[in-house]
C-alpha cells in the first residue's frame, strides 16, 4: 500500500491525513484548537502550543489505522496561508516541523502547499471532482480568515495556480459569523450553532449586499445585527439575517462573475461553505459544487491529495482511481 501523508496546522484546527495513492481512500483525524469561553480566537503563540500538544496524538491514530504493509512515499504540508509574498502564520511551522521529521526519518520527498490550495483540493476530493485540477475553474474560499473569489488553473510547477479576482474588502464572512455568534452568546466557532438558530426563523428576510465589482464589503453586517437586537428582533431572526446576507453577497458575486468572465465550473470551499442554508441557495441557482462539511472546514486531506498528485507527476505515473492524468 502506497501512502501519502498530509499535515495541516491552521489557526484553528490540527489535522493529519493518510491517502492511499492506489485506491484514493483517505484516513484523517482533526481537532479544533481550544478557545476559552467568550473569546473569538487565539493568539498565534497559543495556537502553536496547542498544535504541538495535539498533533502527535492525531498522527498516532492515523498511522495506527494503516495496514502493516503500508509504505509512506511522500508528505504534503500546508506551509503558508496563501501562496503570495508575505503570507505567513507561525502556527504552520508546527506542521512543517512534523513534515520535515517524517521526511528525514523515512527519506521521502516533502511537498509544500498553501492552506488555501489545500482547501480547494479537499473540496474537489470530497465532491468527486479532482479532475477539475486539469483545467481552469473558479473557486470561492470562504472561511474565518479568507473570503476570496479565485481563478484556478493548472500549474506545471505547483500543480495548482490560484489568482484572487475578487473577495472581501474588509471583514471575512467567517469573522462576521463568529462576531454575531458572540453577540448571541454562542461559543466559538459559532457557525454550526448559528445555523441551527437561523433555521428556527421562518420569516423571509430581505438584505442589501454591498458589492463593488467582484468585491464585497461585510463590515456593516455586524452593526446591522447589533441594531436588529436593539430593535427587539429575536436571536433566530438575527442569526438568519447574518447568514442570509452572506448568502446573498456570494450569490451577487457569482452572478457578476458569470456575466463578466469566461464561464467555468464553480467550487465553493472553506468552513463557511458547510452551512446548509448557503449551500442550498448557491447549488440551486448556480449549480455550484460543495464539499462535505468535514472537508469544507480546515483539514489535511487537500495537502495529502496534492502531494499524491505531485509525487505521481514526478514519477511519471498515474493514479489508478483518477479520471485523468496530471
Amino acid at each position: 500500500m502506497s501512502i501519502v501523508i498530509g499535515v495541516d496546522t491552521s489557526n484553528y484546527t490540527t489535522s493529519f491525513a493518510a491517502l492511499d495513492a492506489k485506491s484514493g481512500e483517505l484516513v484523517m483525524e482533526k481537532k479544533l484548537l481550544p478557545v476559552k469561553p467568550g473569546e473569538l480566537g487565539l493568539r498565534q503563540s497559543d495556537a502553536v502550543f496547542h498544535h504541538v500538544a495535539q498533533l502527535g496524538e492525531l498522527a498516532g491514530r492515523v498511522l495506527d489505522a494503516l495496514p502493516k504493509d503500508a509504505r509512506i512515499e511522500a508528505v504534503g504540508v500546508s506551509a503558508w496561508p496563501r501562496r503570495v509574498e508575505g503570507s505567513y502564520m507561525p502556527c504552520f511551522l508546527v506542521g512543517q516541523l512534523a513534515a520535515d521529521l517524517l521526511c528525514g526519518a523515512l527519506r521521502v520527498p516533502k511537498y509544500e502547499f498553501s492552506h488555501q490550495e489545500g482547501h480547494v483540493a479537499a473540496a474537489l476530493y470530497s465532491a468527486g471532482k479532482v479532475e477539475w485540477l486539469s483545467a481552469p475553474f473558479y473557486a470561492f474560499h470562504v472561511s474565518g480568515g479568507t473570503t476570496e473569489l479565485l481563478s484556478c488553473t493548472p500549474d506545471e510547477k505547483h500543480l495548482l495556480s490560484v489568482e484572487r479576482v475578487g473577495g472581501t474588502l474588509d471583514l471575512n464572512a467567517g469573522q462576521a459569523v463568529d462576531r454575531v455568534g458572540g453577540m448571541l452568546g454562542l461559543s466559538f466557532p459559532a457557525g454550526p450553532q448559528l445555523e441551527r438558530l437561523a433555521f428556527e426563523c421562518e420569516e423571509t428576510i430581505p438584505t442589501k449586499p454591498v458589492l463593488k465589482g467582484l468585491d464585497c464589503c461585510l463590515s456593516g453586517l455586524q452593526n446591522q445585527c447589533e441594531k436588529l437586537l436593539e430593535q427587539g428582533r429575536t436571536p433566530a431572526y438575527t442569526a438568519k439575517f447574518c447568514l442570509q446576507m452572506i448568502s446573498d453577497t456570494l450569490a451577487g458575486m457569482t452572478r457578476r462573475l458569470l456575466k463578466t468572465r469566461q464561464t467555468r465550473p464553480i467550487l465553493y470551499a472553506g468552513g463557511v461553505m458547510s452551512n446548509a442554508m448557503i449551500r442550498k441557495r448557491l447549488e440551486g441557482e448556480f449549480g455550484g459544487v460543495f464539499a462535505e462539511p468535514r472537508f469544507s472546514a480546515d483539514n489535511a486531506a487537500g495537502t495529502a491529495l496534492l502531494a499524491a498528485l505531485s509525487q505521481a507527476r514526478t514519477k511519471e505515473e498515474s493514479l489508478p482511481w483518477m479520471r485523468t492524468d496530471f
